[in-house]
């Protein structure tokens, strides 16, 4: 461990199920690594807490690189913590001080349920995700790379919402529960390249209401812009309901309820 180690001091929400009440534990870490990741220093204190005889924390990781989203948490208030477009596993100690006291809870929201302590399930963003998050293409040979031309601006901005992780961040910070943050992103990175245009109204419109059946209102509280670790911009959202509203005006001129 390089550097001299740390001490903290660390009030972790515990709750052993979804169903049962949850209560807030402190414990005491004297060999922090300014070097660590946030994960790290929740490993040491799984193994201080296993070395001891107690039940670990429980927590969501995977590649621990920014990438698959599972690592969200509430640290002193903040989604992933007080670093700006960092994920909670690109977090690092060195963010803190020496003898810090430092609050981890799960992410609060009401379509996220505790799972244990500080995983929660954010199945209801699969569902999302299922009811019109992809493309219906041909099988076949994958087409040369520059077959279908796409201007550069399009491409680039398909690619800043494709950057979602799905972690829940945006959820958790905005005072709505409100998922359109994640949405319109799911919903950009396929409504702007070619391939996804013979299914954008019906996807938009599916992605939407499913997203309403979960989730709260957006009122334009701009938190979820600022708690992304990905920071995709909320023009994301003006971009969905502009779909959304040309979509639902489709579908009634093909009901002929709307003449053109």
């Amino acid at each position: 461990m390089s550097g001299s180690a740390m001490k903290m001091k660390i009030t972790v929400w515990r709750q052993s199920g979804p169903d049962t009440p949850g209560a807030f534990k402190d414990y005491e870490l004297n060999n922090v690594s300014a070097d660590m990741s946030f994960l790290e220093m929740l490993d040491t204190l799984n193994e201080q807490l296993i070395g001891n005889g107690e039940e670990p924390v429980a927590f969501d990781h995977d590649c621990r690189e920014g990438i698959c989203g599972s690592c969200g948490m509430m640290i002193n208030g903040v989604p992933h913590g007080p670093e700006r477009g960092t994920a909670t596993c690109q977090l690092h100690m060195r963010k803190f001080q020496d003898g810090a006291h430092i609050t981890v809870e799960p992410f609060r929201a009401s379509s996220f349920a505790v799972n244990k302590d500080l995983s929660v399930d954010r199945s209801a963003f699969d569902r999302i995700v299922e009811s019109g998050g992809y493309i219906t293409a041909p099988t076949g040979t994958a087409p040369d790379a520059n077959l279908i031309p796409i201007p550069k601006a399009v491409a680039d901005t398909a690619m800043d919402a494709a950057q979602c992780i799905g972690c829940g961040a945006c959820v958790a910070a905005c005072p709505n529960g409100a998922a359109q943050l994640f949405t319109s992103a799911k919903l950009a990175h396929l409504n702007l390249l070619p391939q996804g245009q013979a299914e954008r109204w019906d996807r938009t419109i599916n992605m939407v209401e499913t997203m309403e059946t979960f989730f709260g209102s957006c009122t334009n509280y701009r938190e979820c812009e600022a708690a992304c670790p990905k920071e995709i911009s909320v023009d994301f959202i003006a971009m969905m309901n502009k779909d959304y509203v040309k979509a639902q005006l489709k579908q009634r001129r093909l009901a002929g309820q709307v003449f053109p």
